[in-house]
């Protein structure tokens, strides 16, 4: 990658950081004043590995996005290291990828700072999570930016529709959520959990829960 990659990619990370943080501002002024639901005890292991993005409203970075995923994974320190990929564009579009850290709350472990550049967190609010760790929501309290991904690239339309319904009764615009593409012909392609989340979930009350 030459220097002038480099010096585009930091700018871009730097805008998304600022976006964020200046989105949540506008919400500390009163734009929205009813509380952000939040998921209850979030079992950070089973969280944890690939997610694919099926709707959302977008930041500016992610409005073409495509086959667009994120993938968690929990450093020694108890931060999040978080790598989010996207095709830009189309199907066969350059692949963006971006790696900031989620640093947990001590409080809750659905509430998240997401840091692209030091020292600055985004709010990160893990608002939804199913039962079984397949579907989850992220949200903001500021009610701009909105993910709803799930452990698959594709789900049932009734199923989407009840997380599109769960995102309304958050109070988002629900007219603003689009769509990401998803299309993965090769499996190869695919990183797969099903297998891994089905031995967490068969066997979490002997694995137990760690700490932060």
């Amino acid at each position: 990658m030459n220097i002038n990659s480099i010096s585009s990619a930091v700018k871009l990370i730097t805008a998304m950081a600022l976006s964020l943080l200046l989105s949540g501002c506008a919400h500390n002024t009163g734009i929205s004043e009813t509380p952000l639901p939040k998921a209850d005890a979030v079992e950070l292991e089973l969280f944890m590995g690939r997610w694919y993005v099926l709707a959302n409203i977008p930041t500016f970075l992610e409005k073409t996005a495509h086959n667009a995923t994120e993938d968690y994974a929990m450093n020694e320190d108890g931060s999040i290291a978080t790598t989010f990929s996207f095709n830009n564009g189309s199907f066969d579009g350059e692949r963006k990828t971006y790696t900031p850290t989620g640093y947990v709350s001590q409080q809750n472990n659905s509430l998240w700072g997401m840091q692209f550049i030091w020292p600055f967190k985004a709010e990160y609010v893990i608002a939804y999570v199913s039962d079984d760790y397949k579907h989850t929501i992220i949200a903001r309290s500021a009610r701009d930016y909105l993910w709803i991904m799930s452990r698959q690239p594709q789900i049932s339309e009734s199923d989407y529709q009840q997380l599109v319904l769960r995102c309304e009764a958050m109070g988002y615009d629900i007219s603003k959520i689009q769509k990401v593409p998803q299309h993965w012909p090769d499996n190869s392609q695919r990183h797969s959990t099903d297998r891994l989340m089905q031995y967490v979930l068969n066997n979490k009350s002997q694995l137990g829960s760690k700490e932060f």
